[in-house]
């Protein structure tokens, strides 16, 4: 991993495979499409992880893809107590390719947990730390089934701490899967 010896950070990995993820994207139809089978997705993670952490709300979930311009929120589940910015589906499913964790996720090809993201001095200093208020990460690539490619991740974050634990991880995991069986289905 490239490290800064200004900041005394780990840095992002470059993005390799962005032009194949992109020109896959738009050929599953997902670049910056919703879809409510995603959005059902999420809102199952949202609430399954609700019951894990023993809480009485949903946190947000998302299905994310990785574009060449943003992140884009394919599958998406906001708080009911919660106003983001609106676009024409009247909740916002874009952010920056450099906000948030996911980009990490999608740059280490693998999983990331992170139950207090201020006890990691390389995420505390996110801009999703103010914007949202984002506390805790817990997130997994998606690939796509056919050619293995990194599209996105599927994530679930809070405003509070919590300890997402084996558990976490394996509720991420279950529902990547049923994310590329999706994928897989919109590909026949």
């Amino acid at each position: 991993m490239p490290f800064d010896d200004e900041t005394g950070l780990d840095l992002p990995l470059p993005d390799l495979h962005a032009p194949q993820r992109v020109a896959r994207l738009r050929e599953l139809g997902l670049y910056d499409t919703p879809d409510e089978q995603f959005d059902a997705l999420a809102a199952k993670l949202a609430q399954d992880g609700a019951t894990l952490a023993g809480i009485d709300y949903a946190p947000y979930a998302m299905v994310n893809f990785r574009t060449d311009r943003h992140q884009f929120f394919a599958g998406l589940h906001v708080p009911s107590e919660s106003q983001p910015s609106a676009d024409a589906d009247g909740v916002s499913r874009v952010m920056d390719l450099q906000h948030g964790y996911c980009p990490e996720v999608v740059g280490r090809g693998r999983a990331l947990v992170l139950d207090d993201v201020c006890a990691h001095p390389r995420f505390e200093s996110n801009e999703v730390v103010d914007l949202i208020g984002i506390r805790s990460y817990l997130g997994d690539v998606v690939h796509d089934p056919r050619t293995g490619i990194v599209l996105g991740t599927a994530c679930i974050v809070d405003t509070e701490r919590r300890a997402w634990g084996r558990a976490g991880l394996k509720l991420i995991k279950d529902t990547v899967a049923q994310i590329e069986q999706r994928i897989a289905e919109l590909d026949r």
